[in-house]
């Protein structure tokens, strides 16, 4: 058998392989089998699936209504609560919220496919002409709202229900964030982003400002002067480093760079990518890097993360998929030098005790790319907000330290870095804007 071309490079699989790879990784489920689906729910009263639900879903509600075959209703349910809930039904990691504590996962290990329901319901009522919501009177109040990721369409959508005035602002040239530009493509096919994004603007109300970055001409004390409110949710624009020799080495990229480069290129066939791979770090980026490195052709990846499996920020579920997609998962293994001339030859990997510390063993592992997905950070923060742990803080209401503005999502301190939780703080700032401005 031949062996792969070496170093980094594109085409290494054909299109129809490829086309299969990224292919939807839970087809959607039919009205038959919705239905045999949602009849093994038992609607639990005080359902412990609602209670792990950040955004408190009725998700009991929702299954009876696809049980007695209204799911346009179910829709309802869930939008009442997260209007992206089509996005959060693909992405969304059940796994360890809903269904990790659903009665029959507790009683059989198997639990009810709530996500795959939620999907189900959600997209045949998204596929309706129709938007299911309409705008109260308008109130004259103007909001802005920075970022138009998860939280900041959440929050966007709420205030124009309200009948606020929103200018959504977002420094890239399109709107939708993380569910954009930081999910794995398998998760999300068909350019569902953008659709749900086009779908939700649809209340009206809300003005996009593409192309508008903060503190690039647009400052939060102009903000402040020009509309009633602020909510901000900018995200985590910067990445931490990997402070190791031959860091800046050819070969040696940022896996959000990567994932958001995928995501947009319409021809994978053109994206290079290296024989021999390797990620680093332990989180959803980390997982989505390194089976996504494989699906496009990679021959080895490996996961290097310096702490244990259990420690992973990513759930067994995503690592046992990437394991299931021929990623070598490696665990306590810190990165200590990449190596090579001019580009990625290899990397020396230390191993670590249970308090990181080096043993003294040294794994060294062939490579031409390398990516790194060790975290990131809040960039550009205006000044006057208060900041721990490289993060704005907030109250629950999520108001910040400076009247009038609030914010939410990844760039604010607390909660788990996740949509269904951006959603959630979105949508109740935006409740906390609408009694404040009322």
């Amino acid at each position: 058998m031949a062996r792969m071309q070496p170093g980094i490079a594109a085409g290494r699989l054909g299109a129809e392989a490829l086309s299969e790879n990224f292919s939807d990784l839970h087809p959607p489920l039919d009205a038959h089998e919705a239905r045999v689906a949602a009849d093994r729910c038992y609607f639990c009263h005080d359902a412990p699936c609602m209670v792990a639900c950040p955004t408190s879903i009725d998700i009991p509600m929702f299954i009876r209504q696809i049980a007695t075959g209204t799911p346009e209703a179910a829709a309802r349910t869930i939008f009442d609560q997260n209007i992206l809930g089509g996005m959060c039904a693909r992405v969304c990691p059940t796994e360890t919220l809903c269904e990790e504590v659903c009665v029959r996962e507790v009683a059989e290990g198997k639990p009810v496919i709530i996500g795959q329901l939620q999907r189900y319901a959600t997209d045949v009522l998204m596929a309706k002409a129709t938007h299911p919501y309409t705008r109260a009177a308008a109130t004259g109040k103007t909001v802005a709202v920075v970022g138009a990721g998860p939280a900041g369409l959440a929050a966007a959508h709420r205030l124009a229900m309200k009948g606020h005035d929103v200018a959504l602002f977002d420094a890239r040239q399109k709107g939708g964030g993380l569910n954009e530009f930081g999910i794995a493509s398998y998760k999300s096919t068909n350019d569902f982003a953008q659709a749900e994004l086009d779908w939700l603007l649809k209340i009206g109300g809300i003005t996009p400002h593409y192309g508008k970055k903060l503190g690039a001409g647009l400052t939060l004390e102009s903000l402040q002067a020009e509309y009633d409110a602020v909510f901000l949710s900018i995200g985590l624009a910067g990445v931490n480093a990997l402070a190791v020799p031959g860091h800046d080495l050819d070969g040696v990229q940022d896996a959000v760079e990567f994932i958001a480069t995928l995501r947009q290129t319409k021809d994978l066939s053109t994206l290079p990518i290296g024989r021999r791979v390797v990620v680093i770090g332990g989180g959803m980026t980390a997982i989505d890097a390194a089976v996504q490195a494989k699906l496009l052709g990679a021959e080895d990846v490996t996961l290097a993360y310096r702490r244990t499996r259990e420690d992973m920020g990513a759930s067994r579920y995503e690592q046992d998929l990437a394991a299931s997609h021929g990623v070598n998962l490696l665990f306590n293994a810190a990165p200590r030098a990449i190596t090579g001339s001019n580009k990625v030859e290899a990397i020396e990997l230390d191993r670590t005790d249970a308090k990181l510390k080096p043993t003294g063993e040294v794994t060294t592992l062939a490579a031409d790319q390398v990516f790194c997905a060790i975290g990131q950070t809040l960039l550009g923060a205006p000044e006057g907000l208060e900041i721990e742990r490289r993060k704005i803080v907030t109250d629950t209401r999520g108001r910040t330290s400076l009247a009038g503005v609030w914010a939410g999502g990844d760039c604010a301190l607390g909660g788990e870095d996740l949509t269904v939780t951006a959603v959630a703080e979105g949508r109740d700032a935006a409740e906390d804007i609408h009694r404040a401005l009322s």
